[in-house]
């Protein structure tokens, strides 16, 4: 076989973590945390994704959890030399979102014959919501399905047609963005290598908040700021992840900036960058493939940038015009 025609080798990423006993709760939670980014285990403490920029990211969060937890942890980037090939591997994501889809098919089918049963107006009422969890739960497991399991289809097909069934409209109230004062005027910092929730929080500054605003791109370690920066996104930064919530979410709040528009893109954005699922966003999947695409086309951040801000104006448009 010629170089050519070798296939490309798989690069993976590696969590190899050990947590403290106790409190036990820490340890359930870490575990909900690594099925929650789709990390499969190949050993007892060596999780393992997939190696790209957004992979990494979940890692050194999660790192930094454990660390701050009590325990310790690494991220390496690694290549199988013997034991588990890089089939094996691939096979054990497969396994485990296709265990994900049969679980939902089956809960999919069972409402699917209650909406044929079904007559009672209490119980109608309830159905749309119902459609809503499956559907939120099919977008929680797409964004984890890496290797495209077989059972996607059948389950995006079912959900497809329950929905087809159902028809919900959604009062949304009017309001005109109005961006705090204090925010003006800054020099904004983040690290390098932007992807989602960097881009966003950056249409969000020169969009709402200060159109003249200067955004640095810095490395994310040991970066030193200077007087009058704000850091986003950064692990030590003023704006950035808190809680639950990412640091797209977070700046919209200490912006004050209230509009049913903008957080309807605040859950999309929490839903591709954290991928918990927790708004169900039905937009996270094409919107994550169009923000990856743009980051895999341009290598400069400020490029990366000015081409994620027309996704994120129409999108906004979008949810102005659907409201009106």
């Amino acid at each position: 076989m010629t170089d050519d025609a070798r296939p490309a080798e798989q690069r993976w990423l590696l969590l190899i973590h050990q947590l403290p006993t106790k409190p036990a709760y820490f340890r359930v939670k870490i575990w909900r945390r690594l099925q929650g980014i789709g990390a499969v285990a190949v050993k007892n403490t060596v999780y393992a994704l997939p190696a790209n920029a957004e992979t990494q990211e979940d890692f050194e969060w999660l790192l930094k959890e454990i660390v701050e937890g009590g325990g310790e942890a690494m991220v390496c980037e690694a290549r199988l030399v013997d034991g588990l090939s890089d089939g094996q591997v691939r096979a054990l994501f497969d396994a485990a979102r296709d265990e994900d889809y049969d679980a939902l098919i089956k809960d999919a089918r069972a409402l699917s014959a209650k909406l044929v049963a079904t007559t009672a107006q209490d119980e109608t009422a309830e159905l749309p919501g119902q459609v809503r969890r499956l559907r939120k739960r099919l977008m929680e497991i797409a964004a984890i399905d890496f290797f495209g399991a077989t059972g996607r289809l059948s389950a995006e097909s079912l959900i497809a047609g329950l929905e087809a069934r159902i028809t919900e409209d959604k009062d949304m109230t009017e309001e005109q963005p109005q961006a705090a004062t204090n925010l003006i005027g800054r020099v904004w910092v983040t690290r390098q290598g932007v992807h989602v929730d960097r881009i966003a929080c950056a249409w969000l500054i020169r969009r709402f908040i200060d159109p003249d605003a200067v955004i640095r791109f810095v490395p994310g370690k040991d970066y030193v700021p200077k007087p009058g920066e704000l850091r986003f996104d950064m692990f030590d930064g003023e704006i950035t992840h808190e809680g639950d919530r990412c640091s797209f979410e977070v700046l919209l709040g200490r912006a004050g900036l209230i509009d049913p528009a903008l957080q309807s893109i605040a859950e999309i954005v929490h839903d591709i960058d954290l991928k918990d699922g927790k708004f169900g966003r039905e937009e996270a999947i094409g919107i994550g493939h169009l923000i990856a695409g743009v980051a895999m086309a341009n290598k400069d951040d400020e490029q990366r940038v000015a081409q994620g801000a027309p996704i994120f104006d129409n999108l906004y448009q979008y949810f102005r015009t659907k409201r009106g």
